[in-house]
C-alpha cells in the first residue's frame, strides 16, 4: 500500500474522513469508497486506546491510511499512537515552536527526534519488511513514513508558522478552521479579510517549506475550492454527520413523493 507520505510526494491529491461513529465494520466499509485516509479523533471523540487500536487495524486491512489526532502533545499519546500503527499523528492546539519542538521529540526516532522504541504493531512486532533490515532503517522508515502533523487552530501558531514549518520533523500542517476563526475573534466567518489572509500566509509558508497543508472541509465545493487553492489533502465531512444528512435526505425524498 501507498503510504500517505508517498502519495502526498507523488503529488497526489488526498482526500480522508474523520470519524466519529466508533464502528469498525465502518472504517473498513470506507475501503470501498475511494478515501484514502481516516482521522481517529482522540481530542473531541471519546475513543479509549485499546477502541483506536482495533480500529487502525480496520483501517490498515481495507487499505487506508490512519491518522490519529492525539488530545494534547504529551509523550505517552503520541507515542501509544504511533506504536499501534498510526500513520501520522496530528498534534492539536499550537502556539509556537518551541512546543513543536517538544512533539518533534516524541514522534521522531534519532537523529531527528527521541522517539522511545519497542517491537510493536508499527513495525509488525519485528516481523515487517520495514523491520528486517536493522534498528537504523526501521528507524529511518518510521521517520520518513510516519507524519507529525501540527494543527494551525491559534493566532500565535499563525504568527509562528513559518518558523514552525522550517522545522525538521514537521511533516505537514492541518488547519482547523473553525477554531482558528473563534481564536481570531471572527467565529465561522470564513469569508472574512483578516481569516484570508490567515489561511493564505499557511499556505505561503507550507509550500515554501515543503510541508502537507491540509484543510478541513465540510462539503464537495469547499473541497474543490481548496484543492484549487494549492491544498495537498482534505478533511472531508465527520461520518455520522454524512450518515445523518443521507438518511435524512433520502428520507425527505421518499416522504415528498407519497
Amino acid at each position: 500500500m501507498e503510504t500517505l507520505f508517498e502519495k502526498y510526494k507523488n503529488h497526489k491529491k488526498i482526500i480522508g474522513t474523520l470519524t466519529h461513529i466508533k464502528s469498525a465494520a465502518a472504517i473498513e466499509a470506507l475501503g470501498y469508497t475511494g478515501v484514502d485516509f481516516v482521522m481517529f479523533d482522540m481530542e473531541h471523540s471519546p475513543l479509549s486506546i485499546n477502541e483506536l487500536s482495533s480500529y487502525i487495524t480496520a483501517s490498515s486491512a481495507a487499505n487506508i491510511s490512519s491518522i490519529v489526532r492525539v488530545s494534547e502533545g504529551k509523550r505517552e499519546h503520541i507515542l501509544h499512537a504511533l506504536d499501534i500503527g498510526a500513520d501520522a499523528v496530528i498534534v492539536p492546539s499550537i502556539t509556537n515552536a518551541q512546543q513543536v519542538k517538544e512533539i518533534i521529540k516524541y514522534a521522531k526516532f534519532s537523529p531527528i527526534g527521541e522517539r522511545g522504541y519497542c517491537m510493536s504493531r508499527s513495525g509488525g512486532w519485528g516481523f515487517a519488511p520495514q523491520s528486517c533490515n536493522g534498528l537504523k532503517n526501521y528507524m529511518a522508515h518510521c521517520n520518513q513514513n510516519t507524519m507529525l502533523i501540527p494543527q494551525c487552530e491559534t493566532v500565535g501558531c499563525v504568527d509562528n508558522i513559518y518558523e514552525i514549518t522550517s522545522l525538521n520533523g514537521v511533516d505537514g500542517i492541518l488547519i482547523g478552521p473553525y477554531d482558528l476563526s473563534i481564536d481570531m475573534g471572527i467565529a465561522g466567518e470564513f469569508d472574512n479579510p483578516k481569516f484570508i489572509t490567515a489561511i493564505n500566509k499557511i499556505i505561503d509558508a507550507c509550500k515554501k517549506n515543503n510541508k502537507m497543508l491540509i484543510n478541513f472541509a465540510g462539503d464537495t465545493d469547499t473541497a474543490i475550492k481548496y484543492f484549487n487553492d494549492g491544498f495537498d489533502a482534505i478533511l472531508f465531512g465527520i461520518d455520522i454527520i454524512m450518515y445523518i444528512n443521507n438518511y435524512k435526505n433520502a428520507l425527505n425524498v421518499i416522504k415528498e413523493n407519497i
